[in-house]
């Protein structure tokens, strides 16, 4: 068995409902060697992070053959496995995002998240369609033989005020059950904080689902007490090591 089906395999066995992965993102091998070191089981690009770092904006604006080049230098700089935020997969139709999930398994990642937003359509992707998405990403990667672990994110709260996510639920809902059938292993709400619709969503969903740290958010230990099982941090550390350099600058630029 290869060391990297090994790692997925563990990836996927850390996704323990209650007892939620805590993926404290990272976005170069600098990065991933210190979050490493704290004890981390595991190592999450968020692609927001890695287009900052790189000097370009979100959304699929960072050449694929960059985030691939750097995603070989993180899987180098460590043992831990390590999942890639591929964003929308990089291609306009499933296969083409299959072709991108099969270079990122072949450049070492365990997993990736893809997301329904759509920048070409829309703020979301029909089901149907993201749901062919997934499934050619699933039939990619299991014709490499590594059982990756497909992070299906939607969007729906994320792109919606807090004051309308509970009429949500049930599309959120929808979509976990279309993505679990397509291949998904897991259903990544961010945006959602709340509470009792947290709870609703892990009742409902046949998948792990995967929830947002921030200011607003539940903390770690309720989001367990919810039955979260898998906790991302996003842009958190990326933006919170920036400040810290940029006020460590200005103290000795004075």
């Amino acid at each position: 068995m290869s060391d990297q089906v090994t790692r997925a395999q563990t990836f996927k066995a850390l996704h323990v409902r209650g007892n939620p992965l805590i993926l404290f993102n990272v976005w170069d091998a600098g990065t991933a060697k210190a979050v490493a070191a704290s004890g981390a089981k595991a190592l999450a690009t968020g692609s927001w992070s890695v287009a900052a770092a790189h000097g370009f904006d979100d959304g699929e604006h960072m050449p694929f053959d960059l985030a691939l080049a750097n995603l070989e230098r993180i899987v180098a700089a460590t043992d831990l496995p390590v999942t890639i935020d591929l964003e929308s997969g990089y291609g306009a139709t499933p296969d083409e995002v299959g072709t991108s999930v099969a270079r990122a398994v072949q450049a070492g990642a365990i997993g990736c998240n893809l997301e329904d937003s759509s920048r070409e359509t829309g703020p979301l992707r029909a089901i149907s369609n993201q749901a062919a998405r997934l499934r050619g990403a699933r039939q990619a990667a299991d014709r490499l033989g590594i059982p990756a672990f497909l992070n299906a994110r939607t969007d729906v709260f994320l792109i919606a005020p807090t004051e309308v996510h509970e009429g949500l639920v049930a599309d959120a809902l929808e979509r976990g059950r279309a993505y679990a059938d397509a291949g998904a292993d897991g259903l990544f709400v961010p945006g959602l904080v709340n509470e009792a619709l947290i709870a609703r969503v892990v009742e409902g969903s046949p998948l792990p689902v995967n929830i947002m740290a921030s200011a607003s958010a539940p903390s770690a230990a309720r989001l367990a007490e919810l039955g979260v099982a898998r906790i991302s941090h996003g842009p958190g550390p990326y933006r919170m090591m920036m400040k810290a350099l940029e006020n460590a600058a200005r103290e000795a630029l004075l």
